[in-house]
């Protein structure tokens, strides 16, 4: 049987279907908790010690309890993540009619691993604005668990070079998946049909695997689930928040979405959100005491948390040497040079001495020289706040497939080890 932490992951990740489901999800369990919604357009109110408040903005949320000192002297503890995960989105006018069948037009969100969306039972999730009962437009989440759609491949009869060449794909006349037979009802009518006739104004919809998380392995030691990165960080950034003691600090979390496609947007991390909110926070902390955000960011200190590659047997030469982190090992810590990634040295040494305190392993991850780096929300905020930060992840297999794997054992090591962070160690 997995572990208590592990069991709640897949039960996170059966509920977020789309980044906008885990932000509810994230509130749902918020509320439980004893935390209190707030709107950002309501004037603000004062900030006491011990406040427990969460804030969302579209597929982003942020949450944050108090410290028992002000920001100014205690500085900020913040974890951060992404919610969004690479899929197909349906397009605003999806339908197509070509040989009889009838199909739904789609784009690639992020960097979707294309292979993995072929032969797989596809529902659909996200949020769709409708016509409110007083006449404007209103965002109702949307979940469709049932098997609508398939991608389905070329029979190895008509590509018999496909295992040798690979498969190749072309993302505008391959991806359209099949949903039915020519004369059935459009997308709209459709959709409507799913909210019980609402009148439909406008969508951001995607497929997802039908597949529910598990985990697997002759001794249960992996994860096998869809969007592990980044919903197993969201997840455990949820759960230290909630299981983490008071503090001189204030313990923030931020789950932004749109990290997949670059993070420029309104609710992204690029964005003001981050930045507004911790202002806001600390400005309006009940206290005398001056220095503001100017003393609160060299006191903080962030964690951005991504995914991590862990290193896998048939391909182990992709990883540069003595950096090839393995499942179940622990938190990974990323390092990059040219700060794709925002690890430095003074960053790690914080965060290792973190791992040694709470008797949890943890690893190195470099990209190889010849291979390009991917970055993470890390170097935007660190950037974005002048902050000091450090950017690590659980190791994983599959990152960007429609169904990916992880350790059974690393969520719990690194829950373990973010509570204590956030206790302003």
């Amino acid at each position: 049987m997995p572990d208590t932490a592990t069991a709640d992951l897949l039960k996170f990740i059966e509920a977020s279907p789309s980044p906008y489901h885990c932000v509810e999800e994230t509130a749902k369990q918020l509320l439980a908790g004893g935390f209190k919604e707030m709107d950002e357009r309501a004037a603000p109110v004062p900030v006491t010690a011990g406040q427990m408040c969460f804030i969302r903005r579209s597929g982003s949320l942020l949450a944050y309890r108090a410290g028992t000192k002000p920001p100014a002297s205690a500085g900020f503890r913040i974890l951060g993540a992404h919610t969004d995960s690479p899929n197909l989105r349906i397009k605003p006018r999806p339908d197509v009619t070509v040989s009889g069948y009838r199909q739904w037009g789609v784009e690639t969100y992020g960097g979707v691993l294309l292979s993995t969306w072929m032969d797989r039972d596809l529902g659909l999730s996200g949020r769709v604005y409708v016509r409110g009962t007083d006449g404007k437009p209103e965002a109702q989440l949307f979940r469709c668990d049932k098997p609508i759609a398939r991608i389905p491949n070329l029979a190895i009869h008509l590509n018999r070079g496909v295992n040798q060449n690979g498969l190749v794909l072309d993302k505008q006349k391959h991806l359209p998946p099949m949903v039915g037979l020519e004369g059935v009802e459009n997308f709209t009518e459709w959709l409507s049909g799913e909210m019980n006739g609402a009148e439909i104004l406008s969508w951001d919809l995607g497929l997802m695997d039908l597949q529910p998380p598990t985990v697997g392995g002759i001794d249960e030691s992996f994860i096998f689930a869809p969007r592990l990165d980044n919903q197993a960080s969201c997840y455990v950034s949820l759960a230290a928040l909630l299981e983490a003691a008071p503090a001189e600090c204030t313990q923030v979390i931020a789950l932004f979405d749109h990290e997949e496609i670059g993070s420029r947007s309104q609710s992204g991390a690029m964005g003001a959100f981050l930045k507004d909110s911790l202002a806001r926070i600390e400005h309006n902390y009940e206290s005398t005491e001056r220095g503001g955000m100017e003393r609160a960011i060299p006191n903080s200190k962030l964690v951005s948390l991504d995914m991590a590659h862990g290193v896998h047997p048939s391909y182990a030469e992709y990883h540069e040497p003595n950096h090839a982190p393995v499942l179940n090992g622990g938190p990974v810590i990323k390092e990059h040079v040219e700060q794709r990634y925002a690890t430095d040295g003074e960053s790690t040494a914080w965060f290792r001495d973190l791992c040694l305190a709470k008797d949890v392993p943890c690893q190195d991850f470099v990209i190889k020289t010849d291979l390009a780096c991917g970055s993470t929300i890390g170097p935007i905020s660190a950037a974005g706040l002048g902050i000091k930060a450090i950017d690590i992840g659980n190791a994983m297999l599959s990152m960007h497939s429609i169904r990916e794997q992880a350790g059974a054992h690393d969520t719990a090591y690194l829950l373990n080890v973010l509570v204590h962070a956030l206790e302003g160690n």
